[in-house]
């Protein structure tokens, strides 16, 4: 019974990400706040948050906030992206995780800023600039909760804020992420035990955003010499809402050396479909190396010797990256876990400007 109903689970899943299978390209571009499908964090981002299956800690509140259940006592995470070097657009991530006592789940605060830099001011009358500039600002702020509800199946959910401002425009909006990571008994012996992960996750589920504001007016000088104000109207958008389902997989060749294979298949609403691939070694859990690749359909459609612009995505598919944890303290012996600092790169390469760099730091106690 028990192998049915695995199997039947499995099956269950393999159907959902095949039923959902082909995004609808013809609403690409028809979404907003698409900063919200930017993983902030370097170590999930080493291999295109292939890891949804089993991403832990505080970088699951975006890959998978189930995840958020492996969290130790408390954990402080930050991080620093260079998007697309050279565009001058980078975003900084900063993440605290508390533990609420044994049995009460964990708690986190995600936000997440970009800044694009200044941007001059131009109009009709000064085409070349004004000599001012402007500076747009993202920022989403997320509230999350996760906990174990036995030691197979963890749960989390994610209440997120989202502005988007300029001086006298400015948006908001609401959305909800939800995810499920399930940990089989697949294997024998204790070093095979819980290596065999699946796991499943909604992103950015909320109702339209819109922006308003004075920027938004025109003022205007009649024949007659009077001047009036005309206000235009702004269209709504949707949120990026996607289904993100992932396997994993863990080779354990003794207590110091580990192999994880990960692949996920992602339904974007409003974009493509993607499949990532990732690979991760890990020594002691002191040095990590992880590799990754994504898939969308056109990623490999040249036209003279370049990538053509049916290719809606910035990145061409391979990412990299690693960890180093260094050891604070004795290990907890209750939860046989080490207080540690981490130090966290990664890289995605994309077909314009110079590739995607973030840097992380993190302290788990």
């Amino acid at each position: 019974m028990k192998w049915t109903f695995k199997t039947l689970w499995a099956g269950t899943l393999v159907f959902q990400s095949l039923a959902v299978l082909g995004g609808n390209i013809d609403r690409a571009g028809q979404a907003g706040a698409s900063h919200l499908l930017i993983n902030p964090w370097a170590r999930s981002s080493g291999w295109h948050t292939a890891g949804t299956a089993n991403t832990q800690g505080l970088e699951a509140t975006f890959a998978n906030v189930a995840g958020l259940a492996f969290a130790p006592k408390t954990e402080i995470a930050v991080a620093h992206t260079r998007w697309l070097v050279g565009s001058d657009v980078s975003i900084n991530a900063f993440g605290l995780a508390q533990r609420l006592g044994k049995n009460g789940g964990v708690m986190a605060l995600s936000v997440t800023s970009l800044s694009f830099g200044n941007i001059p001011i131009t109009n009709e009358n000064n085409p070349e600039g004004t000599g001012a500039y402007f500076s747009p600002r993202f920022l989403n702020v997320g509230v999350s909760y996760a906990r174990s509800f036995s030691d197979k199946i963890h749960g989390g959910v994610t209440f997120r804020v989202i502005n988007e401002a300029i001086a006298n425009v400015s948006a908001a909006g609401f959305a909800v992420d939800a995810g499920v990571q399930y940990v089989t008994n697949l294997g024998a012996g204790e070093l095979k035990k819980e290596n065999f992960v699946f796991g499943i996750t909604l992103r950015n589920i909320g109702p339209r955003m819109r922006y308003n504001g004075d920027g938004l007016s025109t003022s205007a000088t009649l024949p007659t010499g009077a001047s009036l104000t005309a206000q235009q109207r702004s269209s709504d958008f949707e949120m990026p809402a996607l289904l993100n389902v992932g396997i994993m997989y863990r080779w354990r060749f003794n207590t110091a050396h580990k192999i994880t294979l990960a692949g996920a298949f992602q339904s974007n609403s409003f974009t493509r479909d993607q499949f990532t691939l990732g690979l991760e070694y890990s020594w002691k859990d002191i040095l990590m190396l992880r590799g990754g690749y994504a898939y969308e359909k056109g990623i490999f459609t040249k036209d003279r010797g370049a990538l053509t612009s049916n290719l809606l995505n910035a990145f061409t598919g391979p990412a990299a990256g690693a960890t180093v944890n260094i050891p604070l303290g004795k290990t907890d012996q209750e939860k046989k876990f080490k207080p540690r600092f981490g130090l966290d790169y990664s890289f995605r390469s994309t077909y314009a400007f110079g590739g995607t760099h973030t840097f992380g730091a993190r302290i788990t106690l």
